[in-house]
């Protein structure tokens, strides 16, 4: 990537630093019913057809003052990917975001494309669940973390209709994966590394599968399915939305731009591949101007996250990756 100075690259944390505003929206997830959601019939009753299809969920929480500026280009980006690369149909893709013609991205709306998503999956399917928004973490309500916290994602809404927690993403996206059914989610949020609760967890330093559940009691697997997850960041670390690799300098999340481009310079990338190509682009040297969540000021900081591969089964990462 050529040189871009350092005065015109902007980048912000898909995150919160207001412990008030987590400890609110940890009160939601748990006591706040959404209201009814606003997507057609079609979606919420209806079946999804069979084969390839998808939910893209890209939220920018327009006018609030945690707006984030890219995520209608990841969208675009995604969109572009499943449909030029992987011969996703148009028409099997539905779309959560705050602009025409597609429906907000409330927690209503998401839990029903989760359900839309998940409905009378056949053997041979293969599905795909991306966000790009905010996460969150907070202190653990069930006893099954390893590390003692629940990860989430914010809808539109989530300050008045709280958060969705990783312990129903699981129930609701992977647990009803059956036998030959195949998942994948790409999760470009903060906090966002075991935010769909799967077993195992790829160490980038080993090499090896590390195990993310306590014991065989709290093992959030699947059906006979395989649930594929590629997280933007450790649970613990900020993921960034940056105009850093635009070279007409707009913002996009820093995980989608460099996912996309591993995947569209390499048709027969590996998942390891995709690792290594992301974490190279992650960490080149050259030096960004972030705003903090919550913050006045700008300061510079370099692009701090590790993606993370998760799995409900361990599997050999120079796997072709495929969708």
């Amino acid at each position: 990537m050529s040189q871009i100075p350092e005065k015109k690259i902007m980048a912000e944390p898909k995150g919160f630093c207001s412990t008030g505003r987590r400890r609110n929206s940890r009160a939601n997830s748990r006591n706040i019913r959404p209201p009814a959601c606003s997507l057609p019939p079609e979606i919420t009753s209806g079946q999804a057809p069979p084969g390839k299809r998808a939910v893209l969920c890209c939220v920018s929480y327009k006018n609030q003052k945690f707006e984030l500026k890219g995520t209608s280009h990841d969208l675009k980006n995604m969109m572009d990917l499943l449909v030029g690369q992987f011969d996703f149909p148009r028409s099997s893709i539905l779309v959560l975001a705050e602009k025409e013609p597609y429906k907000p991205p409330t927690r209503a709306n998401m839990e029903a494309a989760f359900q839309w998503l998940t409905r009378g999956i056949q053997a041979g399917d293969s599905l795909v669940f991306y966000f790009s928004g905010h996460g969150l973490r907070q202190r653990g309500l069930h006893g099954d973390e390893v590390d003692g916290f629940d990860e989430s994602i914010c809808p539109v809404d989530f300050e008045t209709n709280g958060v969705i927690l990783d312990n129903y993403i699981n129930k609701t996206l992977v647990e009803p994966m059956i036998e030959d059914v195949k998942l994948h989610a790409i999760i470009d949020s903060c906090h966002s590394g075991t935010v769909l609760d799967l077993p195992y967890v790829h160490n980038m330093n080993t090499g090896e599968w590390d195990a993310n559940h306590i014991s065989s009691n709290h093992f959030k697997g699947t059906r006979g399915g395989k649930v594929i997850s590629i997280s933007a960041c450790e649970d613990y670390q900020l993921a960034a939305d940056t105009s850093g690799f635009s070279p007409t300098k707009e913002m996009s999340g820093a995980m989608t731009w460099t996912f996309v481009k591993a995947v569209r310079n390499n048709r027969n990338i590996t998942y390891q591949g995709i690792l290594d190509d992301m974490h190279a682009s992650l960490k080149q040297d050259d030096k960004v101007g972030c705003v903090g969540a919550g913050l006045r000021r700008v300061f510079q900081r370099k692009i701090l996250q590790d993606p993370l591969l998760s799995s409900s089964h361990v599997f050999n990462t120079d796997t072709k990756f495929v969708l």
